[in-house]
């Protein structure tokens, strides 16, 4: 039995979640106090260590949960103790077992939950506790590694804007995968190569256009999103629309889909 922990635990919670994060961004966020605080709330801390103590502020007078690190293997895994402060709790400190793995994932990292507890009820009430707080986990960590993914959006449509060809290639090439995919009502590419030829052609049959963003780059665990528009070289509006980019851990795109709108 571990350390902490009274009882048998005999039934378990599980979820996993994808987060568009390299691996290592990932652990520091059960490592760090304030990387904790930030997904937890304000007032949570943890120390980062085998025996270190973890307390969770629940927001808007909640209450308080606290617990015991029990093993810390960087960046693969964490376990602790997890269990509310004061009388009448499901859960008492120290009275249940939480276990956080971390694997590599071809879209970032993968991360399995497993939460021990007394019994089936304790266990049932949990599960969407844990889906909304791996969730606003996912968000945050994805926003670290991801951070300058508003400005990734706007060198996009500046490199469709890019009368050079040599220069707007490479452009393209350092914002997204060699695998990208392109899709609109008038484009089906795959890979860089193909882009950059259709970005080319594009720039043939539709020459003197060009295209603005017109909103603020919403981005939200790896996706972002932005309206544009396109001006003939008369600075008449002929087209709108919205982009919409799945991004790798890396930041880079890996897809992009335009929805064309009316003007």
């Amino acid at each position: 039995m571990s350390k902490g922990i009274p009882g048998k635990l005999e039934f378990a919670l599980e979820r996993e979640v994808v987060i568009r994060a390299p691996r290592a961004t990932v652990f520091r966020f059960f490592t760090d106090p304030a990387r904790f605080a930030s997904w937890w709330g304000a007032g949570s801390t943890i120390e980062g260590r085998v025996g270190g103590a973890l307390r969770v502020a629940f927001p808007g007078g909640g209450g308080f949960a606290s617990g015991e690190v029990l093993e810390l293997v960087a960046p693969e895994r964490i376990v602790f103790t997890y269990g509310y402060e004061g009388a009448g709790k499901p859960i008492a400190p120290g009275g249940s077992r939480v276990t956080v793995t971390l694997a590599e994932h071809a879209q970032g990292t993968k991360l399995h939950l497993r939460h021990e507890v007394a019994d089936a009820p304790t266990r049932d009430q949990h599960v969407q506790g844990w889906r909304y707080h791996l969730s606003v986990f996912a968000n945050v960590a994805t926003n670290e590694a991801q951070v300058g993914a508003g400005a990734a959006v706007l060198r996009w449509f500046s490199a469709w804007n890019e009368a050079d060809g040599a220069q707007r290639a490479t452009r393209l090439g350092a914002l997204v995968r060699d695998d990208v995919v392109f899709q609109d009502a008038y484009s089906a590419t795959s890979g860089l190569e193909d882009l950059v030829a259709h970005v080319a052609a594009a720039k043939v049959h539709m020459p003197g256009l060009v295209m603005e963003p017109c909103s603020d780059v919403r981005h939200c665990q790896g996706t972002a999103l932005a309206d544009w528009l396109v001006k003939s070289p008369d600075g008449k509006t002929i087209a709108k629309g919205t982009s919409v980019f799945e991004l790798a851990a890396d930041g880079r795109f890996t897809r992009v889909v335009g929805l064309w709108g009316k003007p």
